[in-house]
C-alpha cells in the first residue's frame, strides 16, 4: 500500500529515481534550463530549490551537502560561483515549469524547467533598472552640494602631491 506517500515515483527504483534527479539538477544548473517530461520537471522542482537555498550561503558545509545529492564538481562549482550570487536576494521559487505541448512519439507531456533569473525574455535588463534609479531630491539640492564634492575631493590630492613634493626636496 502506498498510504501517505505522495511524491511521484516516475516508474522507477529509488536508486533509479535518485540518479535520474542528480543527473537532470545537473544540466539544470549547468544549462540554466532543460527540456523534460511536466512528471520529471515536477519532480525536478522540488528537488533541486532546496540545493539553491543551501547554495545562497558559500561555506564548507553546504558545499559538501549540495555535492552529496549532485556528485558534480563542475555543476557544484557553477551553482556557487554563477547561480548563487543572482538569488541571493530571491527568497524561493529559484524554477519555471512553462508547458511546451505533447512529445511526438508518445505523446507525453512536454515541459521547459528553466532558472527564473537566468532568462532575458521575462526579466530583460534586470540590472539596468536598478542603476537607472533616481532619487526624490530636487535638482537644485544636487546642484548646490556637486561643487562641495569637488572641492573635497581636490583637497586631499593637493595636500599629497605637496608632501610628496617635500620627501622629494629632502
Amino acid at each position: 500500500m502506498r498510504h501517505g506517500k505522495k511524491f511521484n515515483h516516475l516508474g522507477r527504483t529509488a536508486s533509479h529515481r535518485s540518479a535520474l534527479l542528480s543527473n537532470m539538477a545537473c544540466s539544470l544548473i549547468e544549462h540554466k534550463r532543460i527540456n523534460t517530461t511536466v512528471a520529471k520537471a515536477k519532480a525536478l522542482r522540488v528537488y533541486v530549490e532546496p540545493l539553491l537555498t543551501k547554495a545562497k550561503e558559500d561555506t564548507t558545509h553546504n558545499r559538501r551537502i549540495v555535492f552529496s545529492y549532485l556528485q558534480s564538481k563542475e555543476a557544484v562549482a557553477e551553482l556557487f560561483r554563477s547561480v548563487a550570487p543572482k538569488i541571493a536576494e530571491r527568497n524561493g521559487g529559484y524554477t519555471r515549469i512553462i508547458k511546451t505541448g505533447f512529445r511526438q512519439g508518445d505523446a507525453a507531456d512536454m515541459a521547459l524547467i528553466e532558472l527564473v533569473d537566468f532568462n532575458e525574455l521575462y526579466n530583460p535588463n534586470a540590472e539596468e533598472k536598478k542603476a537607472t534609479r533616481r532619487s526624490r531630491r530636487s535638482a537644485t539640492a544636487k546642484k548646490a552640494e556637486a561643487p562641495k564634492a569637488e572641492e573635497k575631493v581636490e583637497e586631499p590630492k593637493a595636500e599629497a602631491a605637496d608632501s610628496a613634493e617635500e620627501k622629494t626636496e629632502e
